[in-house]
């Protein structure tokens, strides 16, 4: 569902990503993992097109998406992007916020369905009240929950976890797995929370210094090996 060969990215004369190559495939969950300032939330945000990649080739959905593409043609192609920080309109109400995807979608398709409802019941009591007003696991679920609006082909999770308190962790790795479960959409998530990575992916991409340092199939990779590639 999505594919990237060689891609690189600089931040103005400085490189962050040495040609990666990365794949993710529809009904599973790719995780990728790595110690701070590795490049994680740079190779998101490289495939977002939120940060021109510098060079590479990145297909979605069989659709080659040119170097120049904008992070607004790159969602309409569908890949939806949950980044670090949450990124919600903290004026805005949930519903309004919510309502921001549907610059992506026809109009005959401009709600929320029920199943949204169903994954965060709580966005369905607070639809009123203003994101900023949110505890931070509120405003994780509301980032999700308008990112599956879009219906994209390619989700993409930017340290979901971070900051939030036990519960609402068990609840997103209940939607992540349901997600994978429809097997329609291709899940890419960056993790720093090792266990709840491991229990989700399918596959991994270890990075160190801005390349893949080790990657494969979870059933192919010792989990002892893995934890310990991680934090070196």
């Amino acid at each position: 569902m999505l594919s990237a060969q060689n891609l690189c990215l600089h931040y103005g004369g400085s490189q962050i990503l040495y040609d990666i190559d990365f794949n993710a495939r529809a009904g599973e969950v790719t995780c990728i993992l790595g110690t701070n300032g590795v490049g994680k939330t740079s190779l998101l945000k490289a495939l977002s097109g939120t940060h021109p990649r510098s060079a590479g080739h990145v297909e979605l959905g069989g659709l080659t998406l040119p170097i120049s593409a904008r992070a607004d043609t790159i969602a309409r192609a569908g890949l939806g992007y949950v980044p670090q920080g949450r990124m919600i309109f903290p004026l805005l109400t949930v519903l309004e916020n919510l309502a921001t995807a549907y610059a992506v979608l026809p109009k005959n398709q401009h709600r929320v369905p029920d199943v949204i409802y169903d994954l965060f019941p709580v966005l369905r009591d607070m639809g009123h009240r203003r994101g900023g007003d949110l505890s931070g696991g509120q405003q994780q679920q509301l980032a999700i929950a308008r990112a599956m609006l879009m219906q994209p082909k390619v989700l993409l999770l930017d340290e979901p976890t971070e900051g939030i308190q036990p519960n609402i962790i068990a609840q997103i790795g209940r939607v992540i797995s349901y997600l994978r479960s429809e097997g329609t959409m291709a899940i890419v998530l960056v993790e720093q929370y090792f266990d709840f990575a491991y229990d989700l992916a399918d596959h991994f991409y270890v990075l160190k210094r801005g390349t893949v340092a080790l990657q494969g199939r979870k059933a192919d990779l010792d989990k002892s090996t893995l934890k310990a590639g991680v934090s070196v």
